[in-house]
């Protein structure tokens, strides 16, 4: 099974910028995923929920309602990645951030997805 890592968290103002990357590692047989990825957000006292998401080929993207508009996801096979480009950050954005490889039905539900990374932190502060 491919390993999966998260990059690009950090600390920065309302109202700025970051791009997060998820990168599949291994030395042969490698790719992202087969299927659709998606990114994930857990904060502190609170369950994981769905951000975004992105088909095979990347001609279909799926969003949260709380972040349309202001993130943007996107996936390059070639190079077994894939980004979310998070623009106009708010407070409430503030979480771990998780990539993963879609294996069941729900796009937009935690359960159908396996082959989790480690989480990127985000803190957007007021």
């Amino acid at each position: 099974q491919v390993q999966l890592v998260e990059s690009g968290g950090g600390l920065v103002q309302a109202g700025g910028s970051l791009r997060l990357s998820c990168a599949a590692s291994g030395a042969s047989g490698r790719t992202l995923s087969s299927g659709a990825m998606g990114w994930f957000r857990q904060a502190p006292g609170k369950e994981r929920e769905f951000v975004a998401a992105i088909s095979w080929s990347g001609s279909s993207t799926y969003y949260a309602d709380s972040v349309k508009g202001r993130f943007v996801i996107s996936r390059d096979n070639a190079n077994f990645t894939m980004t979310l480009q998070m623009n106009s950050l708010k407070p409430e954005d503030t979480a771990v951030y998780y990539c993963a490889a879609q294996n069941g039905v729900y796009i937009r539900t935690a359960q159908s997805y396996y082959n989790w990374g480690q989480g990127t932190q985000v803190t957007v502060s007021s």
